[in-house]
């Protein structure tokens, strides 16, 4: 029988309190300060000339390119400007016939085909006009909307990398262990992971199972936005992080979840700061931060939340007897999962043989049919 409480907080549900809870960077009203095109342009390559003249030949005045000034030249009865993608129409144009509808001759050109006014023309402000709400207050800050800005004439706000603080926490952990001890593998392999999502690392020393020690650590972060520590975070004597984040005014976002490893993962928000108390044992450190850290980093960065999630079938059979999600590893081998024979949450070595992790449901999953994964960063 499974000792799993049964308030376990489903993955899902702890993502969502993580992504409500922290502020996505805002914008202030964005309205358009010119219509959207300013001009008249040309939608393809071609020339452009007035449509009521049919498809009587007409001679050329020369070229328009994208950024030209379109009143160098005017079209006038018999007359065409050729003209390329995005440039600003000729006063007397009202039309572009496409390079491929042509037939030039010389310095003149017939086209093949009846156009229309307006035909393959962007119209000056089809997309806005001048005064137009483009982005409402409080919109998050994307890479598009930064593009918007930048068109608008609007001064792109600053979005420096994050700074992410790693720290592993425990008595164990020193330099040169005696076989009572070991060293902090933990605190490297989530900086690793940290950087390679995109986030500028501060590697910092294992604290030790002292509250204090800890409460300090936390009260006087620095310029981190997101500290991840690892440990301190179960049922143990010396498990002080819950107790040291409620006692200095954190809060507690979530702390324990449905999944196998993993479940005694902690988030809280301590003023600016979001601390993922991350568990203990590698696997479970490395997967929980795998999970969390990227979509914290995308709500804060003002980015879409992330879905790391791929489909494959297995290959062989994971049998599961517990009622949590387990994460399984495997190799990724053409395409399939092929599961690894892991040895639970401590065993470091079969992560780093890892390429993904599949979520199996109990009570297991029979080979061939398909499952979501994780892959291994």
């Amino acid at each position: 029988m499974s000792c799993d409480h049964p308030d376990l907080l489903p993955l899902e549900e702890a993502l969502g309190r993580l992504w409500a809870a922290l502020p996505a960077p805002a914008l202030p009203e964005v309205r358009a300060e010119r219509d959207d095109p300013a001009m008249d342009l040309a939608a393809m390559d071609g020339v452009a000339l007035k449509a009521s003249e049919g498809r009587t030949p007409r001679r050329l005045l020369g070229t328009l390119f994208a950024g030209d000034d379109p009143a160098a030249f005017e079209v006038i009865p018999g007359t065409a400007v050729r003209i390329m993608t995005g440039a600003a129409l000729p006063p007397g144009a009202d039309a572009i016939v496409p390079v491929e509808e042509l037939d030039s001759t010389g310095g003149a050109v017939r086209p093949r085909v009846d156009p229309e006014a307006g035909d393959h023309v962007r119209r000056q402000g089809h997309q806005a006009k001048t005064g137009d709400l483009l982005l409402p207050v409080g919109t998050t800050l994307n890479a598009a909307r930064v593009g918007l800005l930048a068109m608008a004439g609007l001064p792109v706000p600053p979005r420096p990398r994050l700074r992410v603080g790693v720290a592993s926490t425990g008595n164990e952990l020193v330099t040169h262990p005696k076989p009572h001890q070991i060293r902090d593998s933990n605190g490297p392999m989530v900086a690793a992971l940290a950087r390679a999502l995109g986030a500028e690392v501060e590697l910092r020393p294992a604290l030790p199972d002292d509250p204090a020690t800890l409460a300090a650590a936390l009260l006087h972060p620095g310029d981190l936005r997101i500290l991840l520590t690892s440990g301190g975070v179960s049922m143990g004597d010396h498990d002080h992080l819950p107790s040291v984040l409620k006692e200095i005014g954190a809060t507690i976002l979530f702390h324990k979840i449905r999944l196998k490893p993993g479940k005694p993962m902690l988030a809280a928000i301590l003023g600016d700061l979001l601390v993922l108390g991350l568990p203990g044992n590698p696997v479970s450190a490395y997967l929980n931060a795998l999970l969390f850290l990227p979509h914290a980093l995308a709500r804060l960065e003002g980015r879409a939340a992330p879905d790391p999630w791929r489909r494959a079938r297995l290959t062989a059979p994971v049998k599961h007897k517990g009622d949590r999600p387990l994460l399984h590893p495997c190799r990724l081998v053409e395409g399939h999962l092929q599961p690894l024979p892991g040895q639970g949450s401590a065993d470091l070595i079969t992560l780093a043989k890892a390429d993904a992790f599949a979520w199996i449901e109990p009570p297991g999953q029979e080979p061939g049919g398909k499952v979501r994964y994780l892959t291994v960063l």
